[in-house]
């Protein structure tokens, strides 16, 4: 069982890592104009909404705690033993989704989506393989995407050309890999607890 304290290095590492992807993929998304926020709340840092990099953080931090919890709850064994050059690996395909999303240019949004959608559980597939990941990243891709349309709709801000009432319909895909890739690096940091456990044991 982990301690209260590896917990709370586990969330802190998992809060820095997502500040950190915040910041720089919402940076891709707002040079591209993907998406828009009105001048009166953009911050300094990388020209991004001031509460957008904490919330993402503590988002990251209760995805990747969440992760293992399920793992050791339901008793599903990660299809993968775990290595952190795959949890790499699958944080490069994130980017690369994320990448994807605001760079290429298909010739709508509908062709956008189903090739994201198509990546993100591709992404699933190569790194994870559970039902409890895939449920779970349904559920984030879920509630996240509600929540960003209640930002939008009170103009918080703002996407360009939205399809899927105030976002763009591609964006659950973006919420359901990231949710699979912080849950891969909350996975893979666990593993030190389990390692800890065994040597107390012998």
């Amino acid at each position: 069982m982990a301690s209260s304290s590896s917990l709370v290095m586990r969330g802190a590492v998992l809060f820095t890592v997502g500040v950190f992807f915040a910041l720089v993929l919402n940076l891709l998304q707002v040079q591209r104009q993907v998406t828009v926020f009105p001048p009166e709340v953009l911050a300094s840092l990388f020209s991004s909404a001031w509460w957008v990099a904490p919330s993402c953080g503590t988002a990251a931090a209760i995805i990747g705690l969440l992760y293992p919890y399920l793992d050791r709850t339901l008793g599903e064994a990660h299809y993968y033993k775990r290595e952190w050059s795959g949890v790499m690996r699958c944080v490069a395909v994130f980017v690369g989704i994320n990448h994807a999303s605001a760079k290429i240019d298909f010739a709508n949004n509908m062709q956008l989506s189903l090739s994201l959608a198509a990546m993100s559980i591709g992404l699933w597939w190569l790194f994870d393989r559970s039902r409890s990941g895939f449920g779970l990243g349904v559920g984030i891709a879920v509630l996240a995407t509600f929540v960003t349309q209640l930002l939008v709709y009170n103009g918080v801000y703002r996407y360009t050309e939205p399809d899927f009432l105030f976002v763009r319909s591609w964006l659950p895909c973006i919420f359901f890999s990231g949710g699979v890739t912080m849950g891969n690096i909350g996975r893979q940091l666990a593993t030190y607890d389990g390692d800890k456990s065994k040597m107390k044991d012998d």
